[in-house]
C-alpha cells in the first residue's frame, strides 16, 4: 500500500529546496475479450436477421392477405354434391341413354375397396394421412427437380398432396402458376381445418379425372376393365392409380408398355408402405393389363331420336347443368319391342320407295382390281370405315368376280361370341337385284340385263347376308347368299303413342340417327295434306251436320281478286254429284271438303285445329282446309289421339317422371290421377283429369267414318289382314311431296310420315295409302299381336244405323234428331256456282260437269 507524503516531504528538504516529486505510473490497460470481432459480426447478422424476418413475414402477411382475397369458401365442401351423370330409362327400367359431361358414378368412402385407397395414396401422397394439408419435403424435392430442369421446356413437376389436388380440381382449376400454387396451399390448409381425411380421400377418389371421359374411380373401373370397385385385382388398383399424373400418355388400349412400366412403379410404392407384400408385389407385375371396353349391361338399342327428345325437354324443364350433373333419374314411356318394330317398319318401307323410284347409285368405294385383290380384299375392307347409316345387319362386300347372272362378293363377318372377324365369300344373284336400275342423268335408267351393269370386280357395296331358301311349289331353292342394299335417299318418320295417356311409346325420326339427328317426328313442318280433313268435318258434325248429309262433289272456284281464282280439284279430276259426308271422307274429295269448311267457316275449323293442338293458328282460307298448312308428326298424332280417347285433350309425353339423385319427384307427367292410391284402405280409382275439347258424340261419328276410310276408302292397304277396328286416314300433299297415314285402334294411335327433307315429289301416284299406310301396316301388325281386341264404345245417346248411302251400305252413328241415311238442304252454293240435288239448276246435274276445268289446282293442300 502506498504510504502519504509527510509535510516535510511536500514541502522540500530541510534545506528549504522543494523536493522533486516522484515519476507517474499509467494504469494498466484494460484486456481485449479474445474473437471479440467474432461477437460484433454476429451481432450484425442477428440484426439483420431480425430485421430479413421482420420483412419476409410482413411480405408474407402481405402474400398470404392478397392470395387469400376472394378464394371459395372450404365450408361448401362439406355438402358437396358431385357432377353425377344423369341415367334415361325405358318403360321396362332398361337403361336407355346416360347424359353427363363428365361420366362419373359417385361411391361413398365406405363403399371404396382398402386396396384402392391405399393404390392412390401410396402413388400421389405417401404422407396424406400425417401432413396437414402441404407437404414441405416433397415441396423441397420438387422444387430441386424444377431447377434442375429450368430451361429445358419440360413442365414443372408438383408435389401437390391430395389436398391440394381437391383444392385444385374443385376450387380453382387448371392454371400453372405461382399464384394458383399459393392459393392451392391456403386451400389446402383450409380444408385439413375443415374435413376429415375420409372425406378429402372420398372427394379426391370421387373427382379425379382418369381418362377416357372416366371421372373418379368407379367410372374408371367400368372404363377401362368393365368392373365394379370390389372386383378389380391388386393390379388393376394400382393401373388406375398410375393414371392421374398423365391419363392420355398411360392408356392401356394405346400405349400398353408405358401403361405397364407405370403400374409397376405404383407397385414398388404400395410394397415399400407396407400396403401389400412383397409376393403381392411380384405377382401383380407378373400379370398382364388387360382392358375391357365397358359393355353396358340390359341397355336398350335404338331409340336413339326417342333419347335425344328426352335430353332436349329435360334441359328446357331443368337447365344444362342438373340435366348432365345433377343425377337425374328419367323414367320413359319407350317401349323397346315397339320401338324395334317401328325402326324395322320404317327400314323396310323406305328401302321398298328407293328400289321402286330410287334406282342404282353405285358402289360407295371401290377397291384396287386385279390378281392381287384375291389376297388382299380382307385388309383391304377392314380398313374401310363403317359409312353412316350402315344398318347393323348389314355388311360392307367387295366384287371378286362377276358373271353374267351373278356376282362372288367377298365380306367380314364376326361370329357370335367371337372377337376378330372372319373373311366370307357369297353369291349376290343378279335375279334378286332387278330393282338396280343405274342412275343416269338423274333418273333410273333400265333394269340390268348382267351382272356388270350393277357391280364391277373391285367395287365395294352394302349387301345383307340372307339364309338359304328351299324350295315351296314353283319357287326354287335358292342357297345362302347376299342382298344388294343401299342407303335410301328419302327420308321418314313414326310415332306411335296410347291414346289413354298419351305416353309416346315408339319414335323413329329418320332412316339413322347416326346419319343426321334431325328428328322428323318432333321437329320437321311439313303440310298434312289430306290428314287434316278429319278436323274439317269433326267441326261440321258439332255443327249438327249429319253423317248421312249430302254436299256437291263439283268445281269450286273462288275468286281472289288480284291473286287470281282458286280451283281445287279431287286426285281423280272427276266428280261425283252429291255425297254423303261419309263417303267424302273416304274417298277424301277435296271438293266437298271445301264445301263442308265453306258452311262451318274456317273461324270454326281453326277453333277445332287449336283445340286438338295440330295447328295453333290455322291461317282462315279455304286451301287450309285441305291440309295446306304445316304441322309436325308427334302433333298430328296427339291430335289423332284426342280422337282416340273421346273427343279428350291428349298431350304426347315421353317422360314419366324425373327424380332427383335422392329420389324425390322433380316432375311427372300430367294427365291421370289416381284416387285412394296413397290410401292403403281404398280401392285405387284413375282419374281422367283431361280437358273435354270436342262432344264425344260427334267423336264416335266422325271414328265410324274413319273406320270407312280403312274399310273401303283410301286407306285400306293399312289394315289388310289386321282383323282389328282401325280408324284412319291418308294424307298426300300437293305435287306427292309428302305422304302420310295418321289412325289408331282403341288402344293405340300411329302416324307415319314419308318424303324428302327438300320437299321433293315423291312422284305421280306415290300417296298416302301407296307409300306410307303399308309401313303403318307393318308395324301395327307386330304391336297388335300382344295386345287384346278392344272395340271403339259408343257414348250415350247415339244410335248406329246402316243405310245405302249411293255408293255402298255404310254405318253411321247418329245424334238424337237426325235421321239415319236423311239428307236435307245444305243451304245456298257460293255466288256463281250452279246448283244440283238440292242446290241443282233445272236439267243439270253435277255428275255431268267437266272432268276439269282449265288451271285446276288439284293440289292447293290435300290430295289424297
Amino acid at each position: 500500500m502506498t504510504q502519504p507524503f509527510t509535510a516535510g516531504e511536500r514541502l522540500g528538504s530541510g534545506s528549504g529546496t522543494p523536493a522533486a516529486p516522484p515519476p507517474r505510473r499509467r494504469p494498466p490497460e484494460p484486456r481485449r475479450p479474445r474473437f471479440g470481432w467474432l461477437r460484433g459480426i454476429l451481432a450484425v447478422l442477428m440484426a439483420l436477421f431480425v430485421l430479413a424476418s421482420g420483412l419476409v413475414a410482413a411480405a408474407g402477411w402481405t402474400a398470404y392477405q392478397h392470395f387469400s382475397r376472394d378464394l371459395p369458401d372450404v365450408q361448401g365442401l362439406r355438402d358437396y354434391q358431385p357432377r353425377v351423370m344423369s341415367r334415361v330409362y325405358a318403360g321396362d327400367s332398361r337403361l336407355l341413354a346416360e347424359l353427363a359431361t363428365e361420366r362419373r358414378i359417385f361411391v361413398p368412402y365406405a363403399a371404396i375397396p382398402e386396396i384402392v385407397k391405399h393404390a392412390f395414396v401410396s402413388a400421389e401422397d405417401q404422407n396424406f394421412f400425417t401432413h396437414r394439408g402441404v407437404d414441405p419435403v416433397a415441396m423441397l424435392r420438387a422444387a430441386v427437380t424444377d431447377a434442375r430442369q429450368y430451361g429445358q421446356g419440360r413442365r414443372p413437376i408438383g408435389a401437390s398432396t391430395i389436398t391440394q389436388q381437391v383444392a385444385k380440381n374443385m376450387l380453382l382449376g387448371n392454371e400453372v402458376s405461382i399464384a394458383r400454387k399459393a392459393k392451392e396451399v391456403i386451400l389446402a390448409l383450409r380444408i385439413e381445418n375443415s374435413l376429415s381425411k375420409d372425406r378429402i380421400l372420398e372427394l379426391y377418389l370421387n373427382e379425379i379425372y382418369l381418362g377416357l371421359s372416366a371421372y373418379g374411380v368407379a367410372s374408371a373401373a367400368q372404363t377401362y376393365f368393365n368392373k365394379s370397385l370390389p372386383e378389380l385385382t391388386i393390379a388393376e388398383a394400382a393401373f388406375l392409380a398410375a393414371l392421374p399424373k398423365a391419363p392420355n400418355n398411360y392408356n392401356p388400349f394405346r400405349f400398353p408398355e408405358a401403361a405397364r412400366a407405370r403400374r409397376d412403379w405404383v407397385l414398388d410404392r404400395m410394397a415399400e408402405d407396407g400396403v401389400i407384400s412383397v409376393a403381392q408385389r411380384d405377382s401383380a407385375k407378373a400379370a398382364p393389363i388387360v382392358p375391357a371396353p365397358f359393355r353396358r349391361p340390359d341397355q336398350v338399342s335404338g331409340g336413339d331420336y326417342f333419347a335425344e327428345e328426352v335430353r332436349r325437354q329435360l334441359l328446357e324443364k331443368f337447365g344444362a347443368d342438373q340435366t348432365t350433373q345433377g343425377g337425374l333419374v328419367v323414367r320413359t314411356s319407350l317401349d323397346p319391342a315397339l320401338q324395334a318394330a317401328a325402326d324395322r317398319a320404317l327400314h323396310e318401307g323406305l328401302i321398298r320407295y328407293d328400289q321402286k323410284r330410287g334406282g342404282w347409285r353405285g358402289p360407295v368405294a371401290r377397291l384396287q382390281a386385279g390378281p392381287a385383290l384375291r389376297t388382299t380384299w380382307a385388309a383391304g375392307l377392314a380398313a374401310l370405315g363403317k359409312p353412316p347409316g350402315l344398318l347393323p345387319e348389314w355388311r360392307l362386300a367387295v366384287v371378286l368376280e362377276e358373271t353374267d347372272g351373278e356376282a362372288r362378293l367377298g365380306f367380314l363377318e364376326r361370329p357370335p361370341g367371337a372377337v376378330a372377324f372372319v373373311p366370307r365369300v357369297l353369291p349376290l344373284l343378279l335375279a334378286e337385284s332387278g330393282w338396280a336400275r343405274p342412275v343416269k342423268d338423274g333418273a333410273p335408267g333400265a333394269a340390268p340385263r348382267r351382272m356388270a351393269d350393277v357391280a364391277q370386280v373391285g367395287d365395294v357395296v352394302m349387301v345383307e347376308p340372307a339364309p338359304a331358301v328351299a324350295a315351296q311349289g314353283k319357287t326354287p331353292a335358292r342357297p345362302e347368299r347376299l342382298l344388294l342394299r343401299q342407303i335410301p335417299q328419302v327420308q321418314g318418320a313414326l310415332v306411335s303413342l296410347d291414346p289413354a295417356t298419351g305416353r309416346v311409346l315408339a319414335l323413329s325420326g329418320g332412316w339413322s340417327f347416326e346419319m343426321s339427328q334431325f328428328d322428323r317426328v318432333t321437329q320437321a313442318n311439313r303440310q298434312p295434306g289430306s290428314s287434316f280433313k278429319p278436323f274439317v268435318y269433326l267441326t261440321a258434325l258439332e255443327d249438327g251436320i249429319s253423317p248421312s248429309q249430302r254436299f256437291l262433289d263439283a268445281p269450286f272456284v273462288v275468286d281472289q281478286g288480284a291473286a287470281g281464282k282458286w280451283r281445287p280439284g279431287n286426285y281423280e279430276l272427276d266428280f261425283s254429284g252429291p255425297v254423303p259426308l261419309h263417303v267424302a271422307l273416304e274417298k277424301s274429295l277435296n271438293l266437298v271438303t271445301v264445301r263442308v269448311a265453306d258452311r262451318v267457316g274456317m273461324e270454326a275449323v281453326a277453333r277445332t285445329a287449336a283445340a286438338f293442338h295440330i295447328v295453333d293458328n290455322l291461317p282462315r282460307l279455304l286451301p287450309a282446309a285441305l291440309g295446306a298448312v304445316e304441322t309436325t308428326v308427334l302433333r298430328e298424332a296427339g291430335a289423332y289421339a284426342g280422337i282416340a280417347a273421346g273427343g279428350r285433350e291428349v298431350v304426347p309425353t315421353l317422360i314419366d317422371s324425373v327424380q332427383d339423385r335422392d329420389g324425390h319427384i322433380l316432375w311427372r307427367a300430367p294427365g291421370l290421377a289416381c284416387d285412394g292410391c296413397q290410401d292403403p284402405t281404398q280401392p285405387p280409382a284413375l282419374v281422367d283429369n283431361r280437358k273435354q275439347v270436342a262432344d264425344p258424340q260427334s267423336i264416335y261419328q266422325l271414328n265410324l267414318m274413319m273406320q270407312g276410310v280403312v274399310q273401303r276408302g283410301t286407306g285400306v292397304p293399312a289394315g289388310v289382314g289386321l282383323n282389328r277396328q282401325i280408324a284412319g286416314k291418308t294424307g298426300t300433299s300437293q305435287d306427292f311431296q309428302d305422304a302420310w297415314f295418321s289412325g289408331f285402334t282403341p288402344d293405340l294411335v300411329t302416324i307415319v310420315w314419308i318424303g324428302y327433307d327438300t320437299p321433293t315429289s315423291l312422284g305421280n301416284n306415290e300417296t298416302g295409302g301407296n307409300v306410307a299406310a303399308p309401313v303403318w301396316h307393318d308395324f301395327m301388325a307386330v304391336a297388335l299381336k300382344t295386345r287384346p281386341k278392344l272395340t271403339f264404345q259408343p257414348p250415350p245417346g247415339v244410335t248406329i244405323a246402316s243405310y245405302e248411302s249411293g255408293f255402298g251400305s255404310v254405318t253411321d252413328a247418329f245424334k238424337p234428331g237426325q235421321e239415319p241415311g236423311a239428307s236435307g238442304p245444305i243451304g245456298s252454293p257460293p255466288p256463281g256456282e250452279a246448283a244440283a240435288s238440292g242446290d241443282a239448276a233445272p236439267g243439270t246435274t253435277a255428275a255431268a260437269a267437266p272432268a276439269a276445268a282449265p288451271g285446276v289446282d288439284s293440289g292447293m293442300g290435300g290430295l289424297y
